[in-house]
């Protein structure tokens, strides 16, 4: 089991099939094809979170899917500021929804305080309507 994970809000996602979409496209890849996320800073507990960690996304206030953390890379952009990359595995793993208040940057998550992978069963079914998955998380269903 992993020792830390991260949660970050997916801005501009609104449902996982519009991460899958952008982290498909050639911007969100680095050179190896892999998705990737550049943040400004760096983790200090890297170790800890390449120890079986995941970044766990929220879309549109609601925890719904993660990806494993493979490693972080430096990346300097077009103005020479360094950053960190979060290299990701491909695979989207949904999760049980948890609702989630909007927060800045990304923040470290206890692997107790993570939700629940969905069975495998469930991995290909499309999202709930944000409403509805709110909903359902505030009464527990899901």
């Amino acid at each position: 089991m992993a020792k830390l994970h991260l949660i970050k809000l997916s801005v501009g996602s609104d449902s996982i099939e519009s991460l899958i979409t952008w982290q498909s496209s050639n911007r969100a890849k680095g050179a190896d094809g892999l998705p990737r996320h550049i943040t400004r800073m760096w983790p200090k507990r890297a170790a800890e979170l390449l120890d079986g960690g995941s970044i766990y996304w929220v879309v549109q206030g609601l925890v719904q899917c993660r990806q494993r953390l493979l490693r972080f890379d430096e990346v300097t952009g077009s103005d020479g500021i360094r950053r960190c990359a979060f290299v990701l595995d491909p695979e989207i793993i949904r999760t049980t929804t948890a609702q989630k208040r909007p927060f800045q940057g990304w923040r470290y998550l206890k692997p107790g305080d993570a939700p629940a992978d969905l069975p495998s069963s469930r991995q290909s079914e499309d999202s709930l309507p944000p409403d509805l998955s709110a909903a359902l998380a505030d009464i527990g269903v899901i």
